[in-house]
């Protein structure tokens, strides 16, 4: 519904228009009806307007000073219709050169101002797809560049739509949850605040929108939004580059009622270079269980080398990754005392700390890498490191680094068995014999002593897909053998194959299969049974 002001200084007149159409049936809501230029442009400064029709001559601004102050000051892009009188058509005239859509003579006519409005909502369509096309494309250029994929024409567009100067970052900004849930309800709901901290974000940034879009990290358990910061916003906005950040955050934190996570990149020069930031919040993200917990983490604070009195307590270090590798658990928590009493002994700073785990979380990386190299060690790292302190242990403390390095050395042992094929069969079977239950890969790999993220890589590298949507494909085929072969109703199918939710089940539905249940039951009238994998 478009909004629409009436702007007049003769009630009877502003009233009449109010009344003369039924302003919902052609598309629009009419927001307020003001008696004067002056008061319209205070409400288009503090609120949003699609439409304004106002009349020319009024005390204290005229209905062509507020189009041009408007237009000058780049207050809104609404479209302006003038009310005039034959005498004052010069008017209509001149306004008709600084945007105004359209002009109505007084008396208005109900079928003059039904085609005006209809042209404009026409228009205003139009100029919304534009605009969507014109973001959709600025977001893949951008995009693109974060993943070193360097366009001159994507580059020079971008250049003039949006200011990358005093230095560029990439921001990963994400509302904090648990990132091991397989449950469907859990994802709908992450994917909703996604959708809101995404609008919440545009908002926010206004004509600078395109700068963010959902998460480019193509982080399978990610519900995270990506933002492209330059300089230039916090120099706009009259405020150094920390407070502008800090303050971004907080307005997010006004309208999303949940906690947020920000992870600030390396700063550099330019956006044909923004894929070095981008690589450093990858980095980032897989260091945070092991840094203190806080909103805003940058890259220089938590990563970056210190320059002077650096301790690193590497020959330690070494016989504790030794230890890992080897799986020997006793070993394991012996080495870890010696860690923490050398650092102790030797002043070991913040800073130090950080530097000591990067060695560590990296070597270890290496390790497995050499085991599987097609495995995606990062995000391992990550679910077994956030694994660590869910029970309420303090990160970087002692307790949390045993836990970690006790769960990485049962990984590392089970990328030597190599024990993906019969595991993997015996899940299969599982799906098979209870896919209308609530099967996760967290309950799995504890049934099967696995896990659980170390299953789900090696489910995908042989089915090409993951858990998740396998089983999703296979309660699918179920529910398409039952559609053909059973006259129950969808709802109870829904339940019967596992979804409690009859709209996220059509949604899959539709999904997988191109068409509504009821459409699938009535176009397919015989099936051979074994068109259906699930069965």
């Amino acid at each position: 519904m478009l909004k629409v002001i009436i702007v007049d200084d003769e009630q009877f007149i502003a009233q009449g228009l109010q009344a003369l159409i039924d302003w919902n049936a052609a598309g629009y809501e009419v927001a307020a009806v003001l008696s004067d230029g002056q008061e319209a442009l205070e409400y288009i400064k503090k609120l949003p307007v699609d439409l304004v029709i106002t009349d020319v001559m009024m005390p204290k601004m005229t209905g062509l000073e507020l189009l041009e102050t408007v237009r000058r000051e780049n207050l809104s892009n609404a479209g302006f219709v003038i009310l005039s009188g034959y005498s004052e058509f010069s008017y209509a005239q001149k306004a008709l050169r600084y945007g105004c859509i359209d002009y109505l003579l007084k008396p208005v006519e109900k079928q003059d101002l039904l085609s005006i409005l209809s042209k404009y909502n026409n228009i205003s369509q139009n100029s919304k797809m534009e605009e969507q096309y014109e973001l959709a494309y600025q977001a893949r250029c951008l995009i693109s560049l974060l993943f070193g994929k360097y366009d001159p024409n994507g580059v020079d567009y971008l250049h003039k739509h949006l200011d990358f100067s005093d230095g560029v970052r990439y921001i990963e900004i994400s509302a904090c949850h648990s990132s091991d849930s397989e449950d469907d309800d859990d994802e709908k709901h992450f994917r909703m605040v996604q959708r809101d901290l995404y609008q919440s974000c545009v908002q926010i940034l206004g004509e600078d929108q395109s700068r963010c879009f959902y998460d480019a990290s193509l982080d399978r358990v990610g519900y995270g939004i990506a933002f492209v910061y330059s300089g230039a916003l916090a120099r706009n906005a009259g405020c150094s580059e920390t407070q502008y950040i800090q303050d971004f955050y907080k307005k997010l934190g006004v309208s999303i009622q949940h906690e947020l996570r920000f992870l600030v990149g390396k700063k550099v020069d330019d956006i044909t270079t923004v894929s070095e930031s981008y690589d450093t919040v990858c980095g980032l993200k897989n260091l945070c269980a092991f840094r203190q917990q806080k909103s805003i983490y940058y890259y220089e604070e938590e990563l970056s080398v210190p320059q002077e009195r650096a301790v690193l307590c590497k020959d330690t270090l070494d016989q504790l990754i030794t230890a890992i590798e080897l799986n020997e658990q006793e070993r394991i928590g012996s080495e870890i005392d010696h860690l923490f009493a050398e650092m102790q002994r030797r002043g070991v700073h913040d800073k130090d700390i950080n530097l000591n785990l990067n060695y560590l979380l990296f070597r270890l990386m290496h390790l497995a890498s050499n085991l599987d190299n097609e495995a995606n060690q990062k995000e391992m790292l990550q679910f077994i490191s956030a694994q660590s302190f869910r029970e309420g242990i303090s990160r970087r403390s002692r307790q949390h680094l045993f836990r970690f390095a006790r769960e990485y050395a049962d990984y590392l042992s089970l990328l030597r068995k190599n024990i993906s094929t019969d595991i993997l069969d015996s899940i299969d079977k599982e799906i098979q014999e209870h896919y209308s239950e609530n099967l996760t890969l967290q309950g799995l790999g504890k049934k099967y002593y696995i896990n659980s993220a170390y299953l789900g890589q090696i489910f995908r590298k042989k089915y090409g897909q993951s858990f998740k949507n396998y089983l999703c494909s296979y309660r699918i085929n179920e529910a398409c053998h039952q559609l053909l072969y059973t006259n129950k109703r969808i709802g109870r199918i829904a339940e019967d194959v596992g979804y409690k939710d009859v709209d996220y089940f059509l949604c899959k539905f539709i999904e997988l299969k191109g068409c509504t249940p009821s459409h699938f039951r009535k176009s397919k009238t015989e099936k051979p049974h074994s068109e259906f994998p699930g069965k």
